[in-house]
């Protein structure tokens, strides 16, 4: 006999409400479900809600009303179970920058009631995941601004939290930083880690999450997956690397708009009906090899742009 075991969201947002003294209300009773091992990114312009949502989950802003579950437990009712279920990575640098860097991520550990041998171990392993192990004994204060980044996603790790709440992780950090950060992320959600992401990095959104919701003046007015939301894109320029030269090619009879770029790149609009397949075969019936293909312009960017711009 197999028994139907219904699965429990990592986490359930019920008719969440703030209201601030001066009246302002940042967050309109909005309702949000990430499932276990959802990546999920939370979109929105300053001032649409973003930071207050994360800021009550963390218990830093007291809710004015609605509900919260972790793991299927009341927040409130079960504080301390559900803070250690949670890990944070705040946009601002919250710890101290005289300490070192290793001291920094034990101590969090300690904080968290993890034993001193499994905290140095842990220490070590995500130190060693996030290239800081040699900087282990270095003062938070002399690490670059990329570094800090990378340090406190360890830290919010250290006590083996099942959701991790990233918060513009990657504001100010370098490109090559950045990739580094996404391939970590993708790994540990790929281990089973449920991972919640504020970003103004739409290109971050697009490549690491499969959920994402909009919010916008304290409403969440999308919420989908990243497949489902791409979809409603009408069209999409791809841009080909192309094995020979562009300018031996016969482009007649296609029945996409086709552009030069150079000696080996061309740029192709496709609507949402006509598929990369399609144009594969094109250009195969031409004895043309496509090298590769990618899209020219962040598509999530193009669909946020375009709801907010509908909304105005």
């Amino acid at each position: 006999m197999v028994i139907d075991k219904k699965i429990v969201p990592a986490l359930e947002i019920k008719d969440l409400k703030k209201v601030y003294r001066n009246g302002l209300e940042a967050l309109k009773k909005i309702n949000l479900t990430v499932m276990p091992g959802d990546f999920y990114a939370l979109l929105g312009k300053n001032g649409a809600g973003k930071s207050t949502t994360i800021g009550v989950l963390t218990s830093l802003i007291k809710k004015t009303s609605g509900e919260i579950y972790i793991d299927g437990l009341a927040f409130e009712q079960n504080l301390l179970v559900s803070k250690l279920k949670i890990g944070v990575v705040p946009q601002e640098f919250n710890f101290n920058a005289f300490e070192k860097v290793e001291n920094i991520l034990i101590n969090q550990a300690l904080y968290y009631g993890v034993g001193i041998n499994t905290a140095k171990q842990r220490a070590e392993l995500l130190l060693k995941k996030m290239d800081l192990w040699h900087k282990k004994n270095v003062g938070a204060r002399q690490l670059s601004g990329g570094m800090k980044r990378r340090m406190m996603i360890a830290r919010a790790l250290m006590h083996s939290p099942s959701i991790l709440i990233l918060d513009e992780p990657t504001a100010g950090v370098d490109i090559e930083i950045r990739q580094a950060m996404w391939q970590f992320l993708k790994e540990e959600n790929q281990k089973g880690l449920t991972i919640i992401l504020t970003t103004h990095y739409l290109e971050e959104a697009e490549q690491l999450c499969n959920k994402v919701a909009i919010i916008d003046q304290g409403e969440i007015k999308v919420d989908t997956t990243k497949r489902e939301l791409l979809k409603q894109l009408e069209q999409e320029t791809l841009v080909l690397q192309i094995c020979g030269q562009t300018e031996d090619l016969n482009l007649s009879g296609a029945e996409y708009v086709i552009r030069k770029i150079d000696d080996q790149h061309l740029e192709i609009d496709l609507s949402k009906t006509q598929s990369l397949q399609s144009v594969v075969m094109f250009f195969k019936s031409r004895n043309i090899e496509i090298y590769r293909a990618w899209s020219k312009s962040n598509r999530l960017e193009q669909l946020f742009m375009g709801w907010v711009d509908k909304k105005n």
